[in-house]
C-alpha cells in the first residue's frame, strides 16, 4: 500500500502550536525551530494534521476535497466537535431506517447515487487504507440482469443440494454447509425462483430501481469491515434523503462463490464484494421504530 508522504506545510503561516504533531498517528511530522515540519518517511494520509491546524497551514495532497463534495446536499465545511450534534436525533435516524422491500418505479438520479457513495467514503477504514470500491447499478434493467445471474447460481445450488450424496459428501468433508443450506434456504429460494420465472415477482431485489455493490481491493487492511462501515453510512444517508434500502445477502453469497458474476459488471477478480444494497423510493411507510432482541453484553473485568 502506498504510504508516500504528500503533506505540505506553509512555514510562514505555521504558528508552531504543535497540534498537528500531537494528532499524527504515523510520526510524519515534528517540531523544528518552533515550526511544524515533515520529518517522517511514511504517512497514513488521514488528514488529521490538516483538519486540526487552526491557521490552515497544512495540505495533504493525497486527499481531495472534491471526493466528498456533494451535488444534491449542502454540507457545511465545518467539522462538528464531539457532543455538538443532537445524539437523540442521530439515534432516531438509526432506529427509523428499515429494510425496504417495496419500491416505486421512479428511478434514482445518478447525482444522488454518487452522493450516497460520497457519504460512504466518510466512514473509517483500517489504517486509513480507503481501498473500498463501489459499483453502481443506476437502472432497473441492470438490477434485473444481476438478479437473473444470481438466480442462475441458486438454481444450480438447489439442484446440487437436492442430491443426498452431495449433502453427505459436504457433511463429511465440508462441515455440512450444503446440508444447512438445504434445510434453511432451499425451499424459500426455490419459491423465489419460481415466482420470478412464472409471475415476474422480484423477491431478491424487491423491485428496486438501483443498487450499489460495495467491495474492496486486496490492499485493504480489513476489507470486509471497511466495506460494511461504508455500507452503513450509505444506508443511513439513503434514509435521510428519502430513499429506501435493503442489504441483499443472497447476491453477496452468489458473487462470492461464482466469481464470474462480478466480472460481468467489470469488477476485477481480485476484488471482493461484501455488500449489495438495493435502493429506491419506498412504497411503504412506517409509523414507529421496532424493538430489538436483547443483545449479549459483557463488561470485562
Amino acid at each position: 500500500m502506498n504510504r508516500e508522504v504528500t503533506t505540505v506545510i506553509d512555514g510562514e503561516r505555521c504558528t508552531g502550536c504543535g497540534l498537528c504533531v500531537r494528532v499524527c498517528p504515523a510520526d510524519t511530522l515534528s517540531l523544528r525551530d518552533g515550526k511544524a515540519v515533515v520529518s517522517g518517511s511514511r504517512s497514513l494520509a488521514c488528514g488529521h494534521c490538516a483538519a486540526v491546524c487552526p491557521v490552515g497551514a497544512i495540505q495533504v495532497r493525497a486527499l481531495a476535497d472534491e471526493a466528498v463534495r456533494f451535488e444534491t446536499l449542502r454540507v457545511e465545511p465545518k467539522a462538528l466537535a464531539p457532543g455538538e450534534y443532537d445524539p437523540a436525533l442521530l439515534v432516531q435516524l438509526m432506529r427509523s431506517r428499515r429494510s425496504c422491500r417495496n419500491y416505486r418505479l421512479r428511478p434514482v438520479a445518478r447525482a444522488l447515487l454518487t452522493d450516497l457513495v460520497r457519504a460512504g467514503i466518510t466512514a473509517p477504514s483500517g489504517t486509513n487504507s480507503q481501498q473500498w470500491t463501489f459499483t453502481v447499478l443506476e437502472r432497473r434493467e441492470q438490477v434485473i440482469a444481476l438478479g437473473d445471474r444470481v438466480g442462475l447460481f441458486f438454481g444450480k445450488l438447489n439442484r446440487l443440494a437436492a442430491n443426498p450424496l452431495a449433502r453427505l459428501y459436504s457433511r463429511l468433508l465440508g462441515g455440512d454447509a450444503l446440508g444447512r443450506y438445504h434445510r434453511r434456504y432451499a425451499r424459500t429460494t426455490a419459491k423465489a425462483l419460481r415466482v420470478w420465472r412464472e409471475e415476474g415477482v422480484d423477491l431478491l431485489f424487491h423491485g428496486a430501481p438501483a443498487a450499489i455493490l460495495v467491495g474492496s481491493r486486496p490492499e485493504a487492511s480489513c476489507p470486509a469491515e471497511d466495506a460494511l462501515l461504508a455500507s452503513q453510512n450509505i444506508l443511513l444517508a439513503a434514509h435521510a434523503v428519502g430513499l429506501g434500502s435493503c442489504l441483499i445477502g443472497f447476491a453477496v453469497e452468489a458473487m462470492r462463490r461464482e466469481r464470474a458474476i462480478q466480472q460481468d459488471w467489470g469488477i476485477p477478480p481480485e476484488e471482493r464484494i461484501h455488500a449489495v444494497i438495493a435502493l429506491g423510493y419506498p412504497d411503504e411507510h412506517y409509523l414507529r421504530p421496532a424493538g430489538r432482541r436483547w443483545p449479549l453484553v459483557r463488561f470485562a473485568g
